[in-house]
């Protein structure tokens, strides 16, 4: 470590692998973990939350809660893990399930004295929240989605066994509350030494997604390190295209943050692909700034080092020259809804979630009649990173009965939902996300209503455009390189950013700036209207966007730092 580093950075410093003053704080009467073993409970996949509407209503000072989140690599469940969270999240969370960008769920409203409880309920089925959160490698993603192609069971299978490779190895996650049983994934090595993390693990969170060279489901080129498959004419996979230094995160006041797409960087066949990656989080681990925490994230190593660099102290590390990376093609999102063939004359259903929240409405009926379809037919499990849920291996006998609890429940099919709402998203946000400033969940359902009607008076209905929406700028739901993202700013006044990409392959650019929330689709109107008028037959909105003159109109309020996110989009899109 250099002399000067972050509170942060003390504080794992002494953490005792992680162990921190967890159980202490465990075993008093406050409803609270103190501030400095919040940073170290993040790492066991646990943040603290503030209920700021109980707060507001009961004048109390704090309404404290915890956020439990599951590691789950590629978003893969059993039917009996699927169905323990949905018992968890009554057992001890507010009754409803939250499915994260990340392949993940989120259990909500936990107290202190239920966590130990709660995370013993998951590791009965195999399920670890080690590493869903905290300053190490974060879950992996990969593309959900059970096709008859063989080779999607082989690119699961890596991801997952590259999130076993990249857990810490420190017992503290099941001495503090597994009681010492054995880990998952057991390791042979003293599970004190982290031979990748050391004592300080990484300088922040860590990002990393495979996709397919056809769909980037995943936003491959929104993470610190991507992976795009390399298949051969069998369909089996070779290796993979590395790309580098994606990043979603910034903030309003500092001017040296920015979101960014990540650079090719390398081709790796597959059989050496986790040791390129391993020392590619080596690097961030040594060279990453642990003293400004809003400048830790990889992204700025790579946009301050230059792919060259990289490549140059890669090649040194492993001893032997990189492959360059091959050329990527064109790469357009699938959300895999509604039916689908897998292989062995199984299917799969898709069905979109909105804004991943799994609940029972008076409308919809979404969580019970999930429960009852995967408990009765034992379907497998796929969470997508568009915060859906994909019931897999049904047999053909059972489409019927599935259908009928479809239609039972009222759950939509994606054939009567409109392109824009399928392809939104939200954080949480208020009002427990403590780094939240707006609104987003809660109100998005009603800004996603207006534009619908919007975009079926001037006739763009039909259009796959996507709006995602965040309470701070932090950007969990990815809007920057949504067609339209909409990011918190203070309280009920947000910023708007126009031209990003649907396949996920142009950052957007700053339009409008504290714009009030009931001004939203007001605000974004004209240029829809300029779209309609002046689009070629075909031609998305985000490429119209680019044709047209108006992203070089908007650039100088692009960010906060124009020229680096216009480089960024300029190594992508080359």
């Amino acid at each position: 470590m250099t002399a000067k580093v972050s509170r942060v950075e003390q504080i794992k410093e002494k953490s005792k692998n992680l162990r921190g003053e967890l159980s202490a704080q465990l075993a008093n009467q406050l409803p609270y973990i103190d501030k400095d073993n919040i940073q170290i409970l993040k790492f066991h996949g646990i943040y603290q939350q503030d209920d700021r509407d109980v707060r507001k209503l009961k004048g109390k000072e704090k309404e404290y809660s915890f956020m439990v989140r599951s590691r789950i690599a590629g978003g893969g469940l059993t039917a009996s893990q699927y169905l323990a969270h949905d018992r968890i999240s009554d057992t001890f969370g507010n009754g409803t399930l939250r499915l994260t960008t990340r392949q993940t769920i989120q259990l909500h409203g936990v107290i202190k004295g239920d966590l130990r409880s709660t995370l013993q309920s998951l590791n009965d089925q195999m399920i670890t929240a080690i590493g869903a959160c905290g300053d190490i490698v974060r879950n992996i993603m990969c593309c959900p989605a059970p096709s008859s192609d063989a080779s999607h069971k082989q690119i699961m299978e890596f991801t997952r066994q590259l999130s076993d490779h990249l857990l810490p190895r420190s017992r503290a996650y099941h001495e503090i509350w597994i009681d010492g049983e054995k880990q998952l994934s057991t390791h042979e090595t003293d599970p004190e030494h982290e031979p990748l993390y050391g004592k300080n693990y990484l300088p922040r969170k860590f990002k990393i997604g495979v996709a397919w060279p056809w769909d980037n489901c995943v936003d491959v080129f929104t993470h610190d390190i991507g992976l795009i498959a390399v298949p051969n004419d069998q369909g089996e996979i070779t290796g993979f295209t590395i790309v580098v230094g994606g990043g979603m995160g910034m903030n309003h006041k500092k001017i040296e943050t920015f979101p960014r797409l990540a650079d090719p960087l390398a081709y790796v066949p597959l059989e050496k692909a986790n040791e390129l990656v391993t020392e590619i989080v080596a690097i961030q681990r040594d060279h990453g700034d642990r003293e400004n925490r809003k400048h830790a994230r990889f992204k700025y190593l790579v946009d301050e080092w230059g792919i060259p660099k990289l490549r140059a102290e890669l090649e040194r590390r492993l001893d032997h020259a990189l492959d360059l990376p091959g050329e990527i093609g064109n790469m357009t999102p699938n959300l895999h809804l509604g039916w689908n063939s897998q292989a062995d004359d199984l299917w799969c259903v898709g069905l979109s979630v909105q804004n991943g929240r799994i609940a029972d409405t008076q409308n919809t009926q979404l969580r019970s009649g999930l429960r009852e379809i995967i408990a009765r037919y034992r379907t497998g499990v796929r969470l997508t990173p568009n915060q859906d849920i994909i019931l897999t291996d049904i047999r053909d006998s059972d489409r019927a009965g599935i259908e009928k609890l479809i239609r039972k429940h009222h759950i939509p099919h994606a054939d009567t939902l409109t392109s824009v709402r399928k392809y939104s998203m939200a954080c949480p946000a208020l009002p427990t996300c403590g780094l939240a400033v707006a609104e987003a969940e809660r109100v998005f359902p009603d800004v996603i209503r207006e534009f619908e009607r919007q975009l079926d008076d001037l006739g763009l209905d039909q259009e796959d455009l996507s709006i995602r929406m965040t309470g701070c700028p932090n950007g969990c739901a990815r809007p920057y390189v949504a067609d339209i993202g909409i990011v918190g700013h203070s309280l009920n006044k947000y910023d708007i950013f126009i031209g990003g990409d649907i396949s996920g392959r142009r950052l957007n650019r700053r339009y409008k700036n504290l714009v009030e929330i009931d001004q939203l689709v007001p605000s974004v109107l004209p240029v829809l209207e300029r779209y309609r008028d002046n689009k070629m037959d075909g031609e998305k909105f985000s490429d119209f966007m680019a044709r047209s003159g108006l992203i070089e109109e908007i650039t100088e309020s692009a960010y906060t730092n124009s020229t680096k996110n216009a480089a960024s989009e300029n190594k992508v899109e080359a």
